[in-house]
């Protein structure tokens, strides 16, 4: 079983000025010379922690990480204003022009995984290969599994914060309660529904519940980040123009080497999106870690996000020295 590699620190990193209002954090770690990757946090609005910058071989891999609009070290933090899914494949863009990258690899999950599909289709002439975990095509159905009324059958325990933040009267559409909450003048309204709503995700992302991601997403700016720009995001259809927008475009990048892994436990983003995926798109390498759920620290789902960094690695290796 592959276990991450040593911790790191960047050799650059700084702020990008990507609209009016927002700039974006990124950093770049690893080898200056190798082979660039991009590194797609969840959410939306989740933020980097330092362990994702562990999963590549810091020999080989020249890698890319920043913190989406409103995320992390972005700033404005937890900002809806100018946040769309299109805002943020024009962010990557912006960076991969900035660092003079022909074509990197994309390497996301849960979100990053919508992200990751959302470029690639967008520009698949960018894209040397993807690697995705947890997919989320963030169909109507897979949010009101975990919303409404579906994940709640599993942890209803965890499930009763989440429900009683909300007055029972407007029960029958959690996402739209808390979209009224998390926008709300009033700080304390705001803060409560934050940490409600991110802590229930937290709750659920592994197989054996943590207490320490708990805890992580009681943290305010945490908490805001994720819980208001999610909620943005999906009480918009995430920006895509279709239901199935990611599924219906797929034929774009079937060509590019891909690989898929996914939790058998997920509950957050539960399997059928990635058999779905998978089916749609069979030249995907699918990797069903079987003791998983939803998180990217669990062992079995790190090892295999490790196998395929590396592979991808060899791959580029190997293209480098034949064109050589």
């Amino acid at each position: 079983m592959k276990t991450l590699y040593p911790e790191i620190q960047p050799f650059d990193a700084g702020m990008l000025k990507v609209s009016g209002i927002h700039e974006v954090y990124y950093e770049r770690c690893g080898n200056p010379e190798g082979v660039p990757v991009v590194f797609l946090h969840g959410g939306p609005g989740g933020g980097l922690i330092p362990m994702y910058r562990q999963f590549f071989d810091p020999k080989a891999y020249q890698i890319i990480l920043f913190d989406q609009r409103g995320s992390g070290k972005s700033k404005p933090h937890a900002e809806l204003r100018e946040n769309a899914t299109w805002d943020l494949i024009g962010d990557m863009e912006l960076l991969r022009e900035k660092f003079g990258i022909e074509k990197w690899f994309v390497f996301g999950g849960s979100w990053g995984s919508t992200l990751s599909l959302a470029y690639a289709e967008t520009h698949p002439d960018r894209v040397l290969g993807l690697i995705l975990r947890g997919i989320f095509l963030t169909r109507r159905k897979e949010l009101e599994w975990f919303y409404q009324k579906g994940a709640s059958e599993i942890f209803p325990d965890f499930w009763e914060r989440y429900r009683d933040e909300i007055p029972e009267n407007e029960q029958g559409n959690f996402m739209e309660a808390y979209y009224k909450r998390l926008t709300s003048d009033d700080e304390k309204v705001r803060l409560s529904a934050a940490r409600a709503w991110s802590v229930w995700e937290g709750s659920t992302s592994k197989l054996f519940p943590s207490e320490d991601l708990m805890n992580h997403w009681e943290g305010e700016q945490e908490a805001l980040s994720l819980a208001r720009i999610e909620c943005h995001y999906f009480m918009n259809n995430s920006f895509f123009p279709g239901e199935n927008y990611l599924l219906d475009n797929v034929e774009r990048i079937r060509h590019i080497p891909t690989v898929i892994v996914q939790g058998r436990y997920d509950v957050v983003c539960p399997m059928t999106s990635a058999w779905d995926l998978h089916k749609a798109f069979p030249e995907a390498e699918l990797v069903i870690v079987g003791d998983a759920g939803h998180s990217i620290s669990e062992k079995g789902i790190t090892s295999a996000l490790i196998e395929a960094t590396d592979k991808f690695k060899e791959m580029a290796t190997n293209s480098k020295t034949k064109r050589e």
